[in-house]
């Protein structure tokens, strides 16, 4: 659920006998690592207009300004400096679709050391250029982390090299660390609480290690992204456990299982966990920019929408929180997309569905209740003679109030209305789509997540059988990894059993959305057919 916490069994500023154990396993080797020649120790800024809005002083650890455009490079670079010299003799290897994979190839390639990456075929082709250009040999495999992993694992064994996780490793963890100490030493304000994001969960281990040690009564709050929240699941679990399916929209955080190790860390020392959505997320992408100038990807920005999570569910905080921004490697396309979505989180964007009755007259009515405020998007198209349906976005200046004062003045009009404002069907697909109606017998309407690669589609066609006609379809590049596809297919009751086996069988991640009110609306067959 949104916004969403789960404390840990140590309290608040206390310290059981296993988090000194802790201490004492690794604030030594944090406090003698040493990356400097490599790794830059990256400014504190503050962040002016959040924290005027929030009414706490905000910091954030610019972790994007690194070579490698994220904090990536420190773990890697502890732990290849780890190695012996028959070690290194021996090479390295790693799984990565990004930020791992740029700080072990430069790492490698700053102490000599032979590096293989291997990476999914969803990989872009950016990150791609970007560890050939640091002399690492790169071998494309899989469609996923996961699969990726065990190529390299195997590898691993059959050639030697020594394996460099990306987080699940003491000497990566301690590598992150390092992070903490800066933050601690630049700031000139004690610090209340620290936000920090969480994928696999090395950076957290590593954070809240040096914090609770040097600051014991500091409150640490780990930040997921719902659709991956691994962390959250283990700390239910008492132990990891695998998420069925992760989203990937903040892929630089969708992990279906956390460490071992950082959940062992993460377990005792962190105070809090919370989670936030995809719209939250691009918000604070937006919030980053316009305090910052810095442009981060989804996964760098989770922390500070956490932040703005935390800072609503408890209203008149004060003190100084600070944050991490941890990556910037975000495509250029997927900026659009972002952009789109982080009107709707900063709540600064409604939109809705409107029903009107097709006769003269209706549409200037509309406009008159809706008076004049700024319409950010109208899409029509005549369905038929009783009544007309509109996708509209309407501009907000004061948030979740004006928006529910929109939909009692429409509703008061006589104008029926939905909000579609947290509906990702409606705003993925639908929205494009609006005026396609027709009478469709047996659809069956999906929404479905394909890796950007070459054949997908056409794996994913070759499975159906042919007499299930494809009728309706919607694709659009976000500039992910994962391609968002709605798909109408006609499948014939009897067939029912089967069609489930054949998504099954996929392998990709899909969702029905056969009582979707956007489709009902806009794309699904007139009324009374």
């Amino acid at each position: 659920m949104k916004g969403s916490s789960h404390p840990t069994a140590t309290a608040p500023g206390q310290s059981s006998e296993s988090s000194k154990s802790l201490f004492d396993e690794y604030m030594p080797r944090i406090m003698q690592c040493r990356l400097h020649d490599l790794v830059r120790e990256t400014p504190l800024q503050d962040m002016q207009a959040l924290s005027e809005r929030l009414g706490v002083r905000v910091l954030i650890k610019r972790e994007d300004l690194q070579a490698v455009y994220s904090f990536k490079l420190r773990g890697a670079y502890a732990k290849l400096l780890k190695l012996d010299q028959a070690q290194k003799n021996q090479g390295v290897i790693c799984a990565s679709a990004g930020n791992h994979a740029q700080g072990v190839a430069l790492a490698a390639r700053h102490l000599g050391i032979d590096a293989v990456i291997v990476m999914p075929a969803i990989t872009p082709d950016i990150k791609i250029d970007a560890v050939k250009k640091l002399d690492a040999t790169v071998i494309i495999h899989g469609d996923d982390f996961d699969t990726a992993c065990q190529r390299a694992l195997h590898l691993a064994q059959e050639e030697g090299r020594i394996f460099v996780h990306p987080y699940d490793d003491p000497d990566v963890i301690t590598g992150q660390a390092t992070i903490a100490l800066e933050l601690f030493r630049q700031s000139n304000t004690p610090i209340d609480y620290l936000f920090i994001p969480i994928g696999g969960g090395g950076l957290a281990a590593g954070m809240a290690l040096v914090s609770k040690y040097l600051h014991p009564g500091i409150k640490l709050i780990g930040v997921e992204a719902e659709e991956s929240a691994s962390m959250q699941a283990a700390f239910q679990a008492g132990k990891p456990v695998s998420l069925p399916e992760v989203g990937h929209f903040a892929e630089g955080v969708a992990v279906k299982k956390v460490g071992a190790t950082s959940f062992a860390i993460c377990s005792q020392l962190l105070d809090e966990i919370i989670t936030v959505d995809n719209d939250e997320i691009c918000a604070a992408v937006q919030d980053t920019y316009e305090d910052t100038r810095a442009i981060a990807e989804p996964a760098g920005a989770l922390a500070i929408a956490g932040l703005k999570r935390w800072c609503a569910g408890n209203p008149g905080s004060t003190g100084c929180a600070a944050t991490v921004l941890s990556g910037a490697n975000v495509n250029f396309a997927r900026l659009r997309h972002i952009a789109e979505r982080a009107a709707v989180g900063e709540e600064q964007e409604a939109l809705l569905g409107v029903t009107i009755p097709e006769r003269p007259g209706s549409f200037l009515d509309f406009c008159e209740t809706v008076g004049l405020r700024n319409i950010t998007e109208f899409i029509y198209r005549y369905a038929d003679s009783s009544v007309a349906h509109f996708f509209v976005g309407i501009a907000l200046k004061d948030g979740l109030a004006e928006k529910e004062g929109i939909l009692s003045e429409l509703r008061e009009h006589g104008f029926p209305v939905c909000d579609l404002s947290n509906n990702d069907m409606a705003r993925l697909h639908i929205r494009h789509m609006v005026g396609g109606r027709a009478a469709v017998e047996n659809e069956q309407l999906y929404r479905f997540e394909f890796p950007e690669r070459p054949g997908a589609l056409l794996q994913f066609l070759r499975g159906m059988k042919t007499d299930w006609n494809i009728s309706l379809f919607h694709y659009r590049n976000y500039g992910s990894e994962y391609g968002r596809v709605l798909m109408g297919i006609q499948v014939p009751d009897e067939d029912s059993v089967r069609f489930q086996r054949f998504l099954a069988d996929t392998g990709y991640s899909y969702h029905s959305e056969a009582n979707n009110i956007a489709y009902e609306m806009f794309v699904g067959p007139p009324a009374g057919r």
